[in-house]
C-alpha cells in the first residue's frame, strides 16, 4: 500500500513548497490539497462532519497554484487534488490547469474530482445542486476530450463546444489518473463512467470493503482505490491492505511546522509497524 498526506494549505500552515519537501523527505508517495473557492457566510448547509465548519475551509489556497509550488520543490512526490470541485469550474480552463501542472511536474499530477457538499457555494457558481452529478460527469468527459484530441469537441446537456485547440496536452497519456471522490449511493456509477480510481472517505470499514468488492465485481477487474482521510489504526489499515487498496491518505491538522513534523514522524512509525519493519 502507498501512503500520502492531505492538508488544507493556508497561511496558518507551512507553505506548499515546505509541505512538499516534508512529505518527500519522509518517503510519502503523494501530497493532496482540497478545494473550496469560498465559503458562503450564510452557512445554511451543515458541515458533513458535524459541529462548526473549521476555518481552513474558507482560507485554503487555490489547489493548482499550491500544488505547482509543491511539485517545483520536489523530485519524486506525486501531487493531487483531493478533491477538485469541478462542478464549480469551467472545464476548458480546468483542463488547461491540469495539463499545465502535469507537464511542469514531469507527469506527477493526480486528479481527484468530486461534486461537493456545500449547496450555497456551488449555487454561487451558477450550479444547481440537484443536477451537479450529471454536470460533473460531462465536465470531466469534456476535459478528457480536450486532453486526448488535437481538435476537441464535446456536446452534452450542460457542456458544449466545437473544434477547439488547447495545449499543452498532459505529460501522462491519455491524461492524469482521475480519482472520483464520494461515498453516495450512485458514486460507483460515476467511478465506472469516467474514473480511473475511486477515492472514498473512510467511514465504516465493513461497508466500504463491501463497496470495494462490488466495484471490482462490476468493473470485472482489480479497480484501484485510494482511501481519503484514512484511519491511523494499524489493524484497520491492515484490512484495507489485505483487500488490495492501492493508497491511504492521512489528513494533517492545521499546525505549525514543528507540530506537523512530530505528526509526520509518528505516521512514518505507523507505516513501518504496518509493513512489519523494525
Amino acid at each position: 500500500m502507498k501512503f500520502g498526506l492531505a492538508i488544507f494549505p493556508t497561511q496558518d500552515t507551512p507553505p506548499p513548497d515546505e509541505l512538499g519537501r516534508l512529505a518527500e523527505q519522509r518517503g510519502f508517495e503523494s501530497l493532496w490539497f482540497p478545494e473550496h473557492t469560498h465559503i458562503p457566510a450564510s452557512r445554511q448547509t451543515p458541515y458533513p462532519a458535524g459541529g462548526e465548519l473549521p476555518p481552513e475551509y474558507s482560507r485554503t489556497y487555490d489547489p493548482f497554484v499550491a500544488l505547482t509550488a509543491a511539485a517545483a520543490a520536489t523530485e519524486r512526490l506525486l501531487v493531487g487534488t483531493g478533491i477538485c470541485l469541478v462542478v464549480e469550474r469551467d472545464p476548458i480552463v480546468t483542463a488547461k490547469e491540469v495539463a499545465s501542472v502535469d507537464v511542469l511536474s514531469g507527469g506527477r499530477f493526480l486528479f481527484g474530482v468530486g461534486g461537493g457538499w456545500n449547496r450555497e457555494e456551488m449555487e454561487n457558481h451558477g450550479t444547481d445542486p440537484r443536477t451537479r452529478m450529471r454536470l460533473m460527469a460531462e465536465r470531466v468527459e469534456a476535459m478528457q476530450a480536450i486532453w486526448s484530441q488535437d481538435e476537441a469537441s464535446y456536446s452534452g446537456e450542460f457542456v458544449s463546444f466545437e473544434r477547439i485547440w488547447s495545449w499543452p496536452k498532459p505529460a501522462q497519456q491519455p491524461h492524469p489518473p482521475i480519482l472520483v471522490g464520494g461515498n453516495g449511493p450512485t458514486v460507483l456509477d460515476r467511478v465506472l463512467r469516467f474514473g480511473d480510481a475511486w477515492m472514498p472517505n473512510v467511514v465504516d470499514d465493513n461497508t466500504l470493503l463491501a463497496q470495494i468488492a462490488e466495484l471490482r465485481d462490476r468493473a470485472g477487474r482489480d479497480f484501484p482505490v485510494t482511501l481519503n482521510a484514512a484511519p491511523r489504526r494499524p489493524e484497520r489499515l491492515a484490512r484495507y491492505a489485505e483487500a488490495g487498496v492501492e493508497r491511504a491518505i492521512f489528513y494533517l491538522p492545521q499546525r505549525d511546522r514543528a507540530t506537523l513534523e512530530e505528526r509526520l514522524d509518528r505516521d512514518v512509525e505507523l507505516i513501518a509497524e504496518l509493513n512489519g519493519s523494525p
